[in-house]
This record gives structure tokens, sequence and C-alpha cells, in this order.
């Protein structure tokens, strides 16, 4: 079993299916606010940060004169990859991305409604972040966050 890391920092990926209309960066407000608060398994709340960039992974919808309407109900695939930092808590990567899993869904869900399916989080290796990350991703950040996460998770960014 992989040693408990006391402050661990994450490499998250969240994917979700979305309405087409869906402004990225209020999808990447939710995703990163949903995690400011995390409750390790003996009920201790810890705060965390999540920096990232948000993005349609899915090409734009054809649009103009003579373009095929989108059908009624049909998503969009769209992604957040980024850093997610919890001071002061003992758990390990896939702990972390376990807990911010919890509690990313109920905020998607809570948001956008029923999608067909929850949102997907799972930790990555720290170099797919930047790698994987388009240039044109909209960045966004956990608000109101404690500036010593918020250090920490820059040194990766």
């Amino acid at each position: 079993m992989p040693e408990p890391l006391n402050s661990p920092t994450v490499p998250l990926l969240v994917t979700t299916d979305l309405p087409p209309d869906t402004d990225l960066a209020e999808f990447g407000r939710v995703v990163a606010d949903a995690v400011r608060t995390l409750t390790c398994e003996e009920g201790v709340s810890h705060e965390g940060f999540l920096r990232g960039g948000v993005f349609w992974l899915d090409p734009p919808r054809p649009g103009g004169p003579g373009a095929a309407p989108v059908a009624a109900g049909e998503l969009r695939f769209a992604a957040l990859i980024g850093h997610l930092s919890v001071p002061g808590m003992r758990a390990t990567a896939r702990e972390v991305a376990a807990r911010a899993r919890k509690v990313i869904t109920r905020a998607v869900a809570a948001r956008y409604g029923d999608l067909g399916s929850p949102a997907a989080v799972l930790a990555i290796r720290a170099e797919d972040v930047g790698e994987r990350t388009p240039p044109s991703a909209v960045v966004v950040a956990t608000g109101g966050a404690a500036a010593e996460p918020a250090v920490a998770v820059r040194a990766y960014a």
C-alpha cells in the first residue's frame, strides 16, 4: 500500500458531459470550489485548493448557414486538468482522488442535473497536466482558499 502523504498534491483529470452552451469557466469554478473542503475518514475536514485548466475535449459544433442543428439533449465532453493540494491531510493520492470524486460528482450533479453518468475524477501523472492541457484552456482555481495551498499548487503548475 502506498505511503500516505502529509500534504498531498495530486494531479487530477475531471471529465464529464455538459450541455453544449455551458460556460467552461463556470464549470471550472464548480469543480474547483467543490474541493474547498475535503473530509478524511476520521471526519476531520481539510482545506483543498485546485488550480487547473478547463477545456472542451470534443471538436466545436459546426455552425452557420446550412449546418445541421444540434439535437435536443446532445451533450459535449469537457475536461479539467490540474493539481489538487490538501495541506495537513494524511492520505495517498488514491484516497485524495476518491474524496475529491465524491464532492465533485455531487457539485456537478447539483449544478447541471442528471447528465446520464457522473463526472469521472482520476489521479493522473504530474507530467500529464502540462502535456495534456491545451494552450486554449481556461485557467480556474479554488476561490477563497488560504495562501499556503495556493502557493503549493502554483509550484506544480
